[in-house]
């Protein structure tokens, strides 16, 4: 992802959360979601963000239509706190993966999620976890039949008034080879990352 990929990649998100999460989330919250805010806060993060933490952007015919961001896992009970010396690998996290609500289902978000997989095992994470919104079936199957598993840990956080609870999965990052895709998957699309 470049700066210059901000704008689409906002869109991408904005979209992707208010289709993915309807029913499941305020319809007057998801409404009020701005591309144009989501791309001012995304602007002002991207110049300062940790070496360590990836965004990849999928292209179609030239054209921005997934995003992930992968980097070091952000939970107190599987992230060492800062500065502490550790025997272990550092995990991960899957921070984000969206992909254009009309693309959904034609491979793009396989390609996202194998490349993230790619990007965490080159960064020496270990186990990479994410969090999905525990109604969002659809999510919840494309990340199980990917090798990730339900850790057991829930949380819930409020938007729009209302409590969401999200499921914490994990999954070995080193599992499979890289640049592997689920048999019968189709052709990666062209990726690029930074």
């Amino acid at each position: 992802m470049t700066e210059a990929d901000i704008d689409t990649v906002s869109a991408v998100r904005v979209r992707g959360w208010q289709a993915a999460y309807r029913g499941l989330m305020p319809q007057a919250y998801l409404d009020a979601m701005s591309v144009a805010a989501d791309a001012e806060r995304r602007r002002s993060w991207f110049g300062r963000r940790p070496p360590e933490v990836s965004d990849l952007v999928a292209e179609r015919d030239g054209e921005v239509v997934g995003w992930a961001c992968v980097g070091p896992a952000r939970d107190s009970d599987i992230a060492p706190p800062e500065g502490a010396l550790t025997g272990g690998v550092p995990a991960g996290e899957l921070l984000a993966l969206y992909v254009s609500p009309a693309l959904i289902g034609t491979g793009v978000g396989r390609s996202l999620l194998t490349a993230a997989v790619d990007r965490a095992r080159a960064a020496g994470f270990g186990t990479l976890y994410l969090w999905v919104v525990r109604g969002n079936t659809r999510a919840r199957r494309f990340y199980e039949r990917a090798g990730f598993v339900p850790d057991g840990s829930e949380e819930a956080y409020e938007v729009g008034g209302r409590s969401v609870p999200e499921l914490r999965y994990r999954r070995p990052s080193a599992a499979g080879p890289p640049s592997a895709g689920p048999p019968g998957t189709a052709s990666p699309s062209p990726l690029r990352g930074a």
